[in-house]
């Protein structure tokens, strides 16, 4: 079944339905009705963050869940699952792939990246390992994780001067590794979509563009107070 999961994502659309935790959005049935709205729709799965969410989306789909638990840790600049106790939890609310942060910054508690794969393993699960950079890509795939996205291009300090959708990324992750590589971040079009997948990406994920009312409604009110 877990690789089933995966199977079902090829080349389709991935929707993160997620909110800032200051929204009105960052409901669990909110975040649920918005999961199922992308699937009725055609979406092939979906990204959700927190074991809340996820059990929400899961009573509703079976659609495959990509799952992960934002948490702000001191010390560490890691912050998608970043610890085996948070991977737990989301294996327990119904995700079927785990993202985790697999860049090569510190760590909290000294969790490696193998270590917290073969934990997920063991319970059965997928591994989506979120990385920054190709070395970081490689030492994901080394470190036994199903699939690499590069949603954190952009993000981390190494990256931090480079603008989302990772383009060139993408094209060297696909060339180097045999594990499916995802599209993830700053995909801002329907166009731009189907362009990664001509690009070798498995699947590609799709946040803010479709999902990220509070973002997106901010920048058209930003706009609007530049040109009065």
């Amino acid at each position: 079944m877990p690789a089933k999961s995966l199977d079902m994502l090829h080349q389709g659309l991935v929707v993160s339905c997620q909110a800032p935790a200051h929204s009105p959005l960052h409901d669990a049935d909110v975040i649920a009705a918005m999961a199922q709205a992308a699937l009725n729709q055609g979406a092939v799965g979906v990204r959700i963050d927190s074991p809340e969410h996820i059990q929400a989306v899961r009573s509703r789909t079976t659609a495959p869940i990509i799952g992960l638990w934002k948490q702000t840790l001191p010390g560490s600049e890691v912050y998608i699952t970043p610890q085996w106790e948070h991977a737990e939890a989301v294996i327990q609310a119904g995700a079927d792939i785990i993202a985790i942060d697999a860049t090569q910054r510190h760590r909290p508690a000294g969790e490696t990246v193998t270590h917290l794969i073969h934990q997920i393993h063991h319970l059965g699960k997928l591994v989506m390992a979120d990385v920054d950079t190709l070395e970081a890509g490689l030492a994901a795939a080394a470190a036994g994780a199903d699939v690499v996205g590069t949603t954190l291009y952009g993000y981390t300090e190494q990256t931090r001067h480079l603008t989302p959708p990772g383009l060139e990324l993408l094209s060297q992750l696909v060339e180097r590794l045999s594990i499916p590589v995802i599209c993830e971040g700053g995909i801002a079009s329907p166009a731009m979509a189907k362009s990664v997948l001509e690009l070798g990406a498995y699947s590609v994920v799709v946040g803010t563009a479709i999902t990220g009312i509070d973002a997106l409604v901010g920048v058209y009110c930003a706009a609007l107070k530049q040109s009065s």
